[in-house]
C-alpha cells in the first residue's frame, strides 16, 4: 500500500489506516543501516580547548581581551631588549616581499607581443606602460596584473597571461627582499606597542590579556619545540604593581586547571625588558599528576623600556605557553603529536569506527531485485536447518519482464539446506574482525586488562579461538551482519545480471568462506591498513554450502 492509498483510507477508517502505515517502512540498504550508519560528533583539538579555557579564566579574573600586533618592526626589539636585541632578532622570522621593478617596453618587447598574435597601436602601448607604472607604485595589486594587461591590450585573460609569461620574463625572475618587519617572537613585543597607546586613554588599573601565536626561528622542530606556539599573556598596569601581583595572578589562573600548590623561583634568564631580579618562574603541583610542573613566567617590565613608549605606570606581565599547559594536562610528551596528530600519530580506529567500514560488495540495483533478495533471506532463515535432500521455491513469476523460477536446493543426503556457518555474525573487537557462530552468543568470560586481550589474540592466532570469541561477543560491536544476508544480496544481483544478459539456467553455489569477499563483503582501505599495521585479525571462516538454481524462460 502506498501513501496515497493510506491517506485515502484514513478518511474512512483512521485506525486501520494508522495500522497500515507500518507497511510504508522499508528496510534501508545495508550501507545505510545501523551500525553501518554512524553520525560522528566533531572533535575539538586539545590545544584549542586549552586556549578556550585560558580565555575563560582570564575573563573571569576581570582581564579585557586585546589583539596585539603580530608584525613587529625590528626597531621595537631594540627599544625593548636593548643590547640583548641582536640575540632576540636571531630567533625572529623577517618578512620579505618581491620587489616591483621598472618594466620598460622597447622595440624588442613590442615585436615579441605582436608575434604572439596581439595587434598593437600607440594607444595600447601607452595603456600597457600605464599599467606597469601603476604596478611599480603599488597602486595596482599583483592579483590584478594579468587582468589589467589583458584590458590594456584588448585581449583575453589567457592571452594576457601568455604575454606576461613570454615577454616580461623579469617578473618571473624576481627574488624576495627582506624588510625590517619581523613576526612577533614574544608577546611582550606587542604589549609595549599596545600599552603605549592604552596608557594614554585607559583608566587604571589596566588589566588585559592576549592569546595568540608567536613565531620562533628555532634551529629545528623536535618533541619539545615548534616554530610557532601560542602565548597566553596578560599585563596589569597601575601606579604601584609588585611581584605579589604576579604571584596572585598566577595562582588564580592555574587553580582553574587543578594546580593546588605553587613555587615561585627566580628565573636565571634575566631578560632585559624586565627589572633585574623580578623575572620569576612559576611551578605548580597537580594532585592528579603528582608532580611539580613549570607552567608560567612573570616579571615587572623595566622602566627604561617602558619610558621609550611613554608609559609612566608600573607593569606586571605574566605569560604561559598554551601548548605547554595542554601537554602537561593531557599527558603528551611530544608536542608534534599533540599539535599535529594527523601528521605524527599513527592510524588509530575504534571498533565503532571500524563497524562503519564494512560494506556489501554487490547489492541488487532494482526494486524487484531487493524483493528477490528478501525472499531468499526469508527462505534461508526459515529452512536453513531442514534435512536434505530438499528443495524450496524462492520465487516464481515475472521478474524484469522475464518469467523466472528460483529455488534453494541441497541434493546431498543427510545434511542441511545451508552449511552450519550460514548464520555466523560479524563482530569487531579490539580492532579484530571476526565471524562468530551463533552458538557462542550468550556465553561469557571476564577479562579486563589489555594484557589479557593481547594474550587472547595471540592464542587465537595459534588456534585457541574460544576465549577471544566470547570476549568479542561480550565487549565487542556486532555489525548486525550474518553471512547469509550479503550472500542473498549477491544472488539477487546475479539474477538481475543474468536476466538482462539473456541467460537461461544458472546455478549459484557457495562452499566455504575464507575471506570477506566470500560472503560478498569488503572492508574499507583505511580499516585494512589498520588491521595490517597493528597485526590484527580478520577471520571470516566457515562452511556455508548453499545452492540456488535459476531458470529463465
Amino acid at each position: 500500500m502506498d501513501k496515497k492509498k493510506i491517506i485515502k483510507l484514513a478518511k474512512k477508517d483512521f485506525e486501520q489506516a494508522w495500522i497500515e502505515s507500518k507497511s510504508l517502512i522499508q528496510k534501508p540498504h545495508p550501507d545505510y543501516s545501523y551500525p553501518k550508519l554512524k553520525y560522528d560528533v566533531g572533535q575539538s583539538h586539545v590545544l584549542y580547548e586549552t586556549l578556550q579555557n585560558l580565555r575563560e579564566i582570564y575573563l573571569r579574573l576581570g582581564f579585557n581581551e586585546v589583539v596585539n600586533p603580530v608584525f613587529i618592526e625590528e626597531s621595537h626589539v631594540h627599544k625593548q631588549f636593548g643590547k640583548e636585541a641582536p640575540a632576540v632578532l636571531d630567533r625572529c622570522f623577517y618578512l620579505a616581499g618581491l620587489p616591483r621593478p621598472d618594466i620598460g617596453i622597447g622595440i624588442d618587447k613590442i615585436e615579441e607581443i605582436e608575434n604572439l598574435g596581439v595587434s598593437l597601436d600607440e594607444d595600447k602601448i601607452e595603456n600597457l606602460k600605464s599599467v606597469f607604472r601603476s604596478y611599480k607604485k603599488g597602486e595596482l595589486d599583483g592579483d590584478d596584473l594579468v587582468l589589467e594587461v589583458a584590458n590594456a591590450l584588448d585581449v583575453t585573460n589567457e592571452l594576457g597571461l601568455k604575454v606576461l609569461e613570454r615577454v616580461f620574463k623579469e617578473l618571473y625572475e624576481l627574488e624576495p627582499q627582506a624588510q625590517k618587519n619581523t613576526l612577533r617572537s614574544h608577546m611582550t613585543s606587542g604589549w609595549f606597542i599596545s600599552l603605549g597607546e592604552m596608557s594614554k586613554n585607559s583608566k587604571l588599573p589596566i588589566k588585559s590579556f592576549s592569546i595568540d601565536r608567536c613565531f620562533r626561528r628555532e634551529q629545528k622542530e623536535d618533541s619539545s619545540h615548534l616554530m610557532t606556539y601560542h602565548s597566553a599573556s596578560c599585563v596589569i598596569a597601575d601606579d604601584e604593581v609588585s611581584l605579589d601581583t604576579g604571584m596572585a595572578t598566577a595562582e588564580a589562573l592555574l587553580e582553574y586547571f587543578g594546580f593546588s600548590k605553587f613555587k615561585f623561583i627566580p628565573d636565571e634568564k634575566k631578560s632585559k625588558y624586565y627589572i633585574p631580579d623580578t623575572q620569576t618562574e612559576v611551578y605548580g603541583y597537580h594532585p592528579k599528576l603528582k608532580e611539580w610542573v613549570e607552567i608560567a613566567t612573570f616579571g615587572l617590565y623595566s622602566p627604561i623600556a617602558l619610558s621609550k613608549y611613554g608609559i609612566d605606570q608600573e607593569v606586571m606581565n605574566l605569560g604561559c605557553g598554551v601548548e605547554r599547559i595542554a601537554m602537561v594536562l593531557n599527558g603528551y610528551n611530544d608536542i608534534r603529536k599533540m599539535v599535529y596528530p594527523q601528521i605524527y600519530n599513527g592510524l588509530s580506529l575504534t571498533d565503532r569506527q571500524m563497524a562503519t567500514m564494512i560494506d556489501y560488495n554487490y547489492y541488487p540495483v532494482t526494486s524487484e531485485g531487493v524483493c528477490l533478495m528478501n525472499n531468499i533471506k526469508s527462505i534461508w532463515e526459515d529452512k536453513a536447518e531442514v534435512k536434505s535432500p530438499c528443495e524450496f521455491k524462492i520465487y516464481e513469476g515475472d521478474f524484469l519482464n522475464h518469467d523466472i523460477s528460483l529455488n534453494a536446493v541441497e541434493k546431498e543426503d543427510d545434511t542441511n539446506l545451508l552449511g552450519p556457518a550460514y548464520s555466523n555474525e560479524i563482530f569487531i573487537y579490539n580492532g579484530n574482525i571476526l565471524g562468530i557462530p551463533q552458538s557462542f552468543v550468550g556465553e561469557d568470560i571476564k577479562i579486563i586488562s589489555k594484557e589479557d586481550n593481547d594474550v587472547l589474540e595471540e592464542k587465537y592466532k595459534n588456534g585457541e579461538n574460544d576465549p577471544l570469541l566470547f570476549k568479542a561477543i561480550d565487549k565487542g560491536i556486532s555489525t548486525k551482519i550474518k553471512f547469509y544476508e550479503p550472500l542473498a544480496a549477491l544472488i539477487a544481483y546475479k539474477v538481475e545480471e543474468a536476466v538482462l544478459a539473456g541467460e537461461t539456467d544458472i546455478e549459484f553455489r557457495t562452499t566455504i568462506a575464507r575471506s570477506l569477499s566470500d560472503v560478498n563483503l569488503k572492508v574499507d582501505k583505511i580499516a585494512m591498513n589498520y588491521i595490517n599495521n597493528e597485526n590484527k585479525i580478520l577471520d571470516i571462516r566457515g562452511p556455508i554450502f548453499s545452492t540456488v538454481n535459476l531458470s529463465i524462460k
